[in-house]
């Protein structure tokens, strides 16, 4: 079914290469539990140097856990509150070189020094975010943000 492949070439390919991959994963799946479930295994295989990997869905308003790899983590989040919350209301991808710098920074996690979060728009509304940390400051670059929008670009179209 699954086997891990070599990432090899520029962080781009790599990307693309991930995103083959997820496509493939999620193919004629459509349960949004386990598309999510085998997305964030996917992340957690892809990426080194990371703590966590996961997703929160909007739920009433606020973001409440979902599928991830690592430690237990925040169950909800509000709109506007943290890395995460602020991802919602922008509505954009933040990358976050030192949470601890982050005003309203959410510490689930105390091994966390950076972080990434992109959103998932579906019909122009955030439904949920694909959140990445990373107990290294300035672990995710520029290249990290427009690799994710693309993996999680592919993502929606099998939620």
């Amino acid at each position: 079914m699954f086997e891990k492949a070599a990432y090899a070439g520029n962080t781009e390919q790599q990307y693309n290469m991930l995103g083959k991959q997820l496509d493939a994963l999620l193919s004629g799946e459509s349960n949004v539990m386990a598309n999510l479930s085998n997305a964030s295994a996917l992340l957690n295989q892809f990426f080194d140097r990371i703590n966590w990997v996961g997703f929160y869905m909007m739920d009433g308003g606020e973001l409440v856990l979902g599928p991830f790899q690592g430690l237990p983590a925040c169950v909800r989040i509000p709109v506007g509150r943290g890395v995460c919350g602020t991802t919602v209301a922008k509505k954009e991808t933040m990358v976050v070189p030192d949470v601890h710098a982050f005003p309203g920074h959410i510490a689930c996690d105390a091994a966390s020094q950076s972080e990434i979060v992109v959103p998932m728009i579906k019909n122009g509304e955030v439904i949920g975010v694909l959140d990445i940390d990373s107990p290294e400051k300035d672990r995710f670059h520029e290249e990290d943000r427009q690799g994710l929008e693309q993996f999680v670009s592919i993502l929606m179209k099998h939620i």
